[in-house]
């Protein structure tokens, strides 16, 4: 199929009522597929229909508020008074956070504390500082499948060691270590929000 004059003229005007689809355009114009047509109407350099939409209903909008009426002829509600919240959010609620307003901070101030999802707790803290104290503490060459790999001291001096006791089943960690360096899978798809 040739893209005739006939045809492209066609198609802008087609394209100018944002009520057709691409795929209703492709079937009445025959012989071409959606992905044709709208590789044709971005080579003419038509405008967006997404966006011409959303401005004529805009528009739409604005003309029907001048005149008290809503986009669709109704009478305009009148507001009533105003709520805090259509959805109701518990203050505990573990996603109220989301809802929050986001305040802007100026490029030139540091940022907030920000509270992190990924805090250790206090109890795993106390469990690894007691596990450290009866730790094998053996070097890189004596590790094997069966130690824990929790590297222990500064690994830029000669004062690093590793845990060495027993790991558990599927980790390189021992249960402690586990406890501290495995973060449950929310936790970090939190982090990446």
């Amino acid at each position: 199929m040739s893209w005739t004059d006939d045809r492209v003229e066609r198609l802008r005007k087609m394209w100018d009522d944002t009520q057709k689809t691409t795929r209703e355009i492709s079937r009445e114009l025959g012989g071409v597929t959606r992905n044709a047509v709208i590789g044709k109407a971005h080579r003419l350099g038509l405008p967006n229909r997404i966006k011409a939409a959303k401005v004529a209903k805009e528009k739409a909008a604005r003309e029907a508020a001048k005149e008290g009426a809503d986009k669709d002829g109704r009478p305009a509600a009148k507001p009533g008074p105003k709520t805090e919240s259509a959805r109701p959010v518990a203050k505990d609620a573990p996603d109220a956070a989301p809802f929050r307003k986001k305040t802007i901070i100026p490029a030139d101030q540091p940022l907030p504390p920000q509270p992190s999802a990924n805090e250790i707790s206090p109890e795993a803290i106390a469990k690894v500082n007691e596990v450290e104290k009866h730790a094998r503490r053996i070097k890189l060459m004596e590790l094997t499948e069966c130690t824990c790999k929790w590297p222990i001291g500064d690994p830029a001096t000669e004062d690093l060691y590793f845990c060495g006791l027993p790991v558990q089943q599927g980790k390189p960690y021992c249960e402690a270590h586990v406890s501290v360096a495995v973060q449950p899978t929310s936790s970090r798809r939190d982090r990446r929000r």
